[in-house]
């Protein structure tokens, strides 16, 4: 058996690093990423551009020589035209809380019939290339999501974001009333991690990025993409 791929995680959420732990282990070791490390701003108009652009910024901050996984994911709402999207994180301001944030979404769907939501997350893992330290890397990027509704009020006390709102299909609990285990399964970013892993398995994919895409080019790469269920 291969040892696991050392993977720096590209966040200061460590929500999102503990679920990442979870759905990567056995295939990745999961590392936080370096405190001195700044990420950069989320300028892109895509969960997925977002997401490169986190991955570049780090590989770039750790001279290319550890592989980087960066995800970007929010909640699209139907009744309001996919918000807040890639504003998911501030839907309520900038340095909102989850709590403001759910109370804002809450609040917009008053008196609204059509609930109808979808988790998205998009993740761009970047790989040392074989040039060595400051070689530009090989990027492979995936998409997961995972539907469902928004509940009327918060449910739950685990999970994080809008997961005490967050109804997956087929469900009659929200994903902060799941287990970890539970979520896992349905969840946009479970969806875009076994994704991803199904990529890092093929061993072409792997040596060669996706779409022969490197991390130095902002053009369109091949996604894979996974939803819950599927």
């Amino acid at each position: 058996m291969s040892a696991p791929l050392v993977v720096v995680l590209a966040t200061g959420n460590p929500g999102k690093a503990r679920e990442f732990g979870r759905l990567l282990a056995g295939a990745c070791e999961v590392r936080q990423m370096p405190p001195d490390v700044e990420l950069p701003a989320e300028t892109a108009q895509t969960f997925r551009e977002n997401a490169r652009l986190k991955a570049e910024t780090v590989f770039a901050a750790l001279r290319g020589e550890i592989a980087v996984l960066a995800d970007d994911s929010g909640l699209e709402v139907t009744a309001l035209d996919g918000r807040p999207g890639i504003l998911s994180a501030r839907f309520a301001g900038e340095g909102a809380g989850d709590e403001a944030n759910v109370a804002k979404l809450l609040e917009e769907l008053v008196g609204r019939d059509d609930r109808e939501a979808r988790f998205v997350c998009s993740l761009c893992l970047i790989l040392p290339d074989s040039g060595g330290a400051g070689a530009a890397g090989r990027a492979l990027e995936v998409d997961g999501f995972s539907p469902g509704t928004i509940t009327i009020a918060p449910r739950g006390v685990d999970g994080f974001g809008y997961d005490p709102v967050f109804q997956p299909d087929g469900w009659t609990k929200t994903l902060a009333e799941a287990t970890p285990a539970d979520k896992d399964g349905v969840s946009h970013r479970g969806a875009a991690a076994r994704a991803l892993l199904a990529l890092l398995a093929d061993g072409t994919a792997a040596r060669r990025g996706v779409g022969g895409c490197d991390a130095a080019d902002h053009g369109t790469a091949e996604h894979a993409t996974a939803e819950h269920g599927a």
